[in-house]
């Protein structure tokens, strides 16, 4: 008997989610070219900060683990 209403609530589900799913792959792209070289220019420009910002990170890492005291360099305005 369990079973039976556990299929039956399951067939409500998933017939009501099979046009949703349906109707989800129509949507149209017109992005042209340039559309595409502008979001590689913003990706390439995330990746340029993110290269910095891991490599300080490691280096963080790895004076923790020599367990000395991390203190930032100070610069020397010459």
């Amino acid at each position: 008997m369990k079973i039976k209403s556990l299929l039956g609530a399951l067939i409500v589900v998933l017939a009501g989610a099979g046009p949703a799913l349906a109707a989800a792959g129509a949507r149209q792209d017109n992005s042209g070219l340039v559309v595409w070289i502008f979001l590689g220019f913003c990706a390439l420009i995330v990746v340029a900060q993110l290269m910095p910002a891991l490599l300080i990170m490691l280096g963080v890492v790895k004076s923790v683990a020599r367990d000395k005291e991390f203190t930032p360099q100070k610069v020397s305005n010459k």
